[in-house]
């Protein structure tokens, strides 16, 4: 029996779960529902099924660090291997890439178990036997896709059409509501899930026939990838080769291998707040309500507070969502058009759509408290036995307070300690390192001043992390 290789696409930005999802700390990264984020609870159930190895997780450059950290506090989650995309080209490319690497890793055929980081399964049992039921079909030689029984006629998912036995006979787009009630009626159709199984040789010989381009760029892809640390990093030049295509567009709907195998498996996508609505537990007159939030007269409506109170009256079938720096507020039923909102962020240039208040880095993260024309201020934390790189900024200077915790400072030629509060200046144009070399995180506040405090502002000399600016 050939190994089953779980593939765990982590890539998306989730923008229809704004203001709680950004580009830098997408919607697979957050605590959504129970105690795991999303991905977290992908790579755990991956892992628990039998006979498959680790899980291969695909991932964009940006999200590298805060993966390979979510993994690691996974039991088990430390042996997963990390394919690095320089750049996002959909489905198609990353999981033929998935393929190529695999066979590379096991020496031979693998059958893969293909997942999105950022769904919801509740049925354990229910999905480890329809991947069973996936796997034979692939091994036989189909390309399978897993289509979900639909509890209602919902428009935001993509639908399948069965025929005898395994058999697809169509792929269709998100339907208008009359025409997802009259698949429902039917008992046709099944919603598309986005998972797969494929035998490796073969998806990589389909998609040679019906996909060249990408099967040539991916192959390269790989072949002149480098390790890096724990990250296998594709070939950028190739990648950048490559056409940006799904994989139902390139190969599954061009195919006549395609098989599906139904399932009733507590699915969602987890698409936008009305699909957490959904899927969340409810209290007695409808609500999901998180955080420091005080109802009054409220129902069925869906309202979270990350940073402060939020109190509501008389509300019914709506959406509140704050954050440190944004507010949510929008009719329940209109969720999926959050994305119209961060499409105008883009335009206008506004940086909510892409970080939150508090930035994430693999030395520990950083919040913005103030910002002015010339000066910002932040708080920042660094874990322990950790140091940021060694650099200098061209337009700004740094006056750095400690508030917990040991700094170990390098400023041009002098290395020091800075204890907690004591302080530190850093002049424009100062060669300089902050490192943590005690056992509890680091705290300090940091005042920038100057002409230019973009983040863009900074030259690397030495960094443990492999970046480069």
């Amino acid at each position: 029996m050939a190994i089953i290789q779980p593939v765990i696409l982590a890539g998306g930005t989730g923008s229809r779960l704004w203001p709680l999802s950004r580009e830098l700390y997408p919607k697979q990264l957050i605590n959504l529902v129970g105690d795991h984020s999303l991905l977290q609870a992908t790579v755990v159930r991956a892992l628990g099924l039998p006979d498959a190895a680790p899980p291969l997780l695909v991932v964009g450059e940006e999200h590298r660090f805060l993966v390979k950290s979510q993994i690691e506090a996974v039991e088990g989650g430390g042996q997963a291997a990390i394919l690095l995309e320089p750049t996002g080209r959909n489905t198609a490319p990353a999981i033929y890439a998935a393929a190529c690497y695999s066979q590379r890793l096991h020496g031979g055929p693998v059958t893969l178990l293909v997942m999105p980081a950022d769904h919801l399964i509740g049925k354990s049992e229910a999905f480890a036997g329809a991947v069973k039921r996936a796997s034979a079909l692939a091994q036989a030689g189909q390309l399978v896709t897993f289509g979900v029984e639909p509890t209602a006629p919902e428009t935001g998912y993509g639908y399948i059409q069965r025929g005898e036995g395994h058999a697809v006979r169509s792929f269709v787009e998100k339907p208008d509501l009359a025409t997802a009630r009259n698949y429902l009626a039917s008992g046709e159709y099944l919603w598309n899930s986005g998972m797969f199984a494929f035998d490796s040789q073969t998806l990589m010989a389909a998609m040679a026939v019906h996909c060249p381009v990408i099967a040539e760029s991916m192959t390269q892809a790989v072949e002149r990838g480098t390790a890096d640390g724990v990250f296998f990093r594709l070939d950028a030049e190739s990648m950048r080769a490559c056409p940006a295509d799904s994989i139902d567009y390139a190969l599954m709907e061009r195919s006549r291998q395609v098989a599906v195998v139904g399932a009733d498996l507590g699915w969602s996508d987890i698409g936008s707040w009305r699909a957490l609505w959904e899927v969340a537990d409810k209290d007695e007159r409808g609500n999901v309500a998180s955080g420091d939030v005080l109802l009054t007269e409220v129902d069925n409506c869906l309202i979270r507070a990350e940073h402060g109170l939020v109190a509501a009256v008389g509300l019914a079938d709506t959406l509140v969502v704050e954050t440190a720096d944004a507010v949510l507020v929008a009719p329940l039923n209109r969720s999926q058009e959050v994305k119209l909102v961060v499409d105008r962020l883009k335009r206008e240039g506004r940086e909510q759509y892409r970080l939150h208040q508090t930035v994430f880095r693999p030395w520990g993260s950083y919040t913005v408290l103030e910002e002015q024309e010339k000066f910002k201020i932040k708080r920042i934390t660094v874990l322990p036995k950790v140091k940021l790189s060694l650099q200098m900024h061209h337009h700004r200077s740094e006056h750095w307070v400690v508030v917990r915790g040991t700094a170990r400072v390098t400023c041009g030629e002098r290395v020091f300690l800075v204890l907690e509060n004591q302080s530190t200046y850093i002049p424009c144009g100062e060669t300089h390192r902050l490192e943590n070399p005690g056992v509890i995180p680091l705290e300090l506040i940091e005042v920038q001043n100057g002409s230019y405090l973009g983040e863009d502002d900074i030259v690397r000399f030495d960094d443990d992390f492999g970046r480069q600016g």
